[in-house]
């Protein structure tokens, strides 16, 4: 924890600005959260919070006079933060950055003033990406042994190389190169000789120092027969034809393994339906993700399909038989749903967000979890869930939710719940209110947000969809 001290008036101290002793590791690509609070807790409602880096007056982010500002916000942050307001009664003005990237790491400044009085607060966040799982390859000959190589791409930092035999015991490499990838991220390619006197069994994994985190590759061996007594052209032979039969031999394990799970093909990807989407809701160019617009769009007010009240959107595909599943990958916002809807759902008007109405889902309001049923079923989980699974079997006119992450069971519509009819991916994104301060029994016409949330921090990405799913059985 590094504070900044109370000036002149430290015999008047009012509160300390705290973060965090150790840095922050974020995950490039995903969301984060920057703890900070005052101490002792008091309400930071009517308090100037201003989160910067190097410069005081170009900020990531400000809130003043009970709402955020924008106007000096840095560009590179316009739309990807979010102080989180939940707590702020109680001196917790956490800041949220949605999309980490490699230049978000370093430090950040918590600045805290009321009246003439201020404190700070000093943090440091690290950017880590975890790249591919290593690869290893044979190229020839060298030095009386056989050269093998580990390569992988997508790092950040520069990752560590180990060498390890059957005993997890190290080896050292000879040779070792890297070099940064368009983007930042780091490509290595490390390579070890192994002689004919040498253990031979040999795996190579890479280390994310940042994330404590490694990829291994499978462990093979290389037969003295493989060694230069024969043509150095045969030995490269044999060896690629041993690593190739390991190879092959995983895969049709790994595919064996994933047929006992899930039987059937893989379909098409699910995607959502712009002529059902409320106009306050922006669809990505490739019609897989979705997020709150700051304006509403000017869209035609004659579209029969289109939600014209409530923020919902439908998937373009409908499912009439069979069993099905896709995966929802929800952000750090406050109020979202995620589910399927019949097609013949009301979209015009108020409707009520439930299965009354013909939409079978769970949302998130402000950390508290429920389904949409009548009434609502709240939900207690073990953990936030950042991706979830819905499955919905038709036959049965079943929908299942699942933690995606560790294949936790979140609910289960019970058999019969969904009607015979063609049946729709359905979501709904709402935002958050400065009045809120929790999750009420109700979910029936959230009504509009208020114009000083932020835009577009909520989304939900669609991603898989498979034709079968035995876990929803």
């Amino acid at each position: 924890m590094v504070t900044s001290p109370a000036t002149s008036l430290s015999v008047l101290t009012r509160f300390t600005v705290i973060g965090p002793d150790q840095p922050v590791t974020a995950i490039m690509g995903e969301d984060i959260i920057l703890p900070c609070h005052l101490s002792p807790k008091m309400s930071a409602e009517n308090m100037e919070v201003r989160w910067f880096r190097s410069e005081f007056t170009s900020f990531v982010h400000l809130y003043q006079h009970g709402k955020d500002e924008y106007g000096q916000q840095m560009p590179e942050y316009h739309g990807r933060t979010e102080l989180l307001k939940a707590g702020i009664v109680d001196g917790n003005v956490a800041l949220g950055i949605v999309n980490i990237r490699l230049s978000d790491e370093g430090q950040y400044r918590c600045f805290v003033q009321d009246g003439v009085f201020h404190e700070e607060a000093v943090l440091e966040l690290k950017v880590a990406a975890s790249g591919s799982a290593p690869h290893i390859s044979v190229e020839g000959h060298q030095d009386g042994g056989i050269r093998v190589v580990c390569q992988s791409a997508g790092w950040y930092p520069e990752p560590e190389v180990l060498w390890r035999n059957l005993k997890e015991q190290p080896l050292s490499s000879s040779t070792k190169t890297k070099s940064e990838e368009e983007h930042g991220l780091f490509e290595i390619k490390n390579s070890i000789i192994i002689t004919e006197n040498s253990n031979k069994n040999l795996s190579c994994a890479i280390r994310n120092t940042h994330l404590n985190q490694e990829k291994e590759s499978i462990t093979f061996y290389i037969s003295d027969s493989f060694f230069p007594r024969v043509s150095p052209w045969m030995v490269g032979w044999s060896v690629t034809l041993v690593i190739l039969l390991v190879f092959v031999g995983l895969t049709l394990f790994l595919f064996k393994l994933k047929g006992k799970a899930i039987k059937g093909k893989i379909q098409s990807n699910v995607t959502l339906d712009p002529d059902t989407a409320h106009p306050e809701l922006v669809l990505s160019e490739d019609r897989k993700s979705v997020r709150w617009a700051d304006t509403r769009q000017d869209l035609p007010n004659n579209n029969p399909e289109r939600f014209d009240t409530e923020r919902c959107v439908l998937g373009c595909e409908g499912f009439t038989s069979g069993r099905h599943y896709w995966e929802v990958e929800v952000g750090v916002g406050l109020l979202w749903a995620v589910g399927v809807a019949r097609e013949s759902v009301r979209r015009k008007g108020g409707i009520s967000l439930s299965s009354e109405e013909g939409i079978w889902a769970m949302d998130q309001r402000q950390g508290q979890y429920q389904a949409l049923t009548a009434p609502v079923t709240p939900l207690l989980l073990s953990q936030a869930p950042s991706r979830i699974r819905v499955c919905l079997d038709c036959e049965r006119g079943q929908v299942t939710f699942i933690n995606a992450a560790d294949e936790a069971p979140i609910f289960t519509f019970p058999p019969g719940s969904v009607p015979g009819e063609r049946i729709h991916p359905w979501l709904w994104l709402g935002m958050e209110s400065h009045n809120c301060c929790g999750v009420q029994g109700s979910v029936h016409g959230p009504g509009p947000a208020p114009r000083d949330s932020l835009q577009g921090f909520v989304y939900i990405r669609m991603q898989v969809s498979l034709s079968h799913c035995t876990v929803c059985v």
